[in-house]
């Protein structure tokens, strides 16, 4: 979450296309950023965190902490779109339908004290946070390319043999008990052998 609107605008540069943004619809307030595990879609969030992200948007929220049925809106953060002419902290969407809204009636205080105990304040360097995930995720990346080239490579390895034990090639490369370097017979040799 933001303290202010300088770390909002450093929330919108660096967010990561995981997160989901949460902020009060049409008043000022903070900007609140979920980041979601990768199981789980920013469609799909359970109802008690959602509610949770909204309580604390409201809370953090001067106009909005005092005023009772308020409209919470929340978008993945790569539907964000920030242009130069915008005020500092102000957004606007690349598509208004990955916007959905949540209804917050009053603030329930044992929510935001609950979440205000856990509360955490740091300094945090957040373009080392992206190099950092981009060196993680490309070293995922990476491992899963090595291991689907080691599969691929096994599975070549597999149907090359079965290949050869198919094959007919070394059926008829010569005579059981021949040496495979002893010049071929003709058919006269031959048919003197059989006689």
């Amino acid at each position: 979450m933001g303290k202010d609107k300088v770390e909002n605008e450093d929330l919108i540069k660096y967010a990561w296309p995981q997160d989901v943004w949460f902020h009060v619809d049409k008043l000022s307030s903070a900007h609140v950023y979920l980041r979601m595990p990768e199981s789980m879609t920013w469609d799909k969030i359970p109802e008690a965190l959602l509610v949770d992200c909204a309580q604390l948007v409201k809370a953090n929220s001067i106009e909005g902490n005092k005023k009772d049925n308020l409209t919470i809106i929340y978008t993945p953060a790569d539907n964000l779109k920030k242009s130069g002419d915008m005020a500092v902290g102000q957004v606007s969407f690349h598509s208004d339908k990955q916007v959905k809204r949540v209804h917050v009636e009053t603030r329930q205080n044992p929510i935001v004290n609950r979440l205000n105990k856990t509360k955490v304040e740091k300094q945090v360097d957040h373009e080392q946070e992206r190099i950092d995930r981009i060196k993680a995720e490309s070293a995922v990346k990476r491992a899963a390319t090595a291991a689907k080239k080691k599969a691929e490579a096994e599975l070549a390895r597999a149907r090359e043999a079965e290949k050869a034990a198919r094959s007919y090639d070394l059926l008829f490369s010569g005579e059981v008990g021949e040496d495979a370097d002893a010049p071929r017979k003709t058919g006269r040799e031959l048919e003197e052998d059989f006689m």
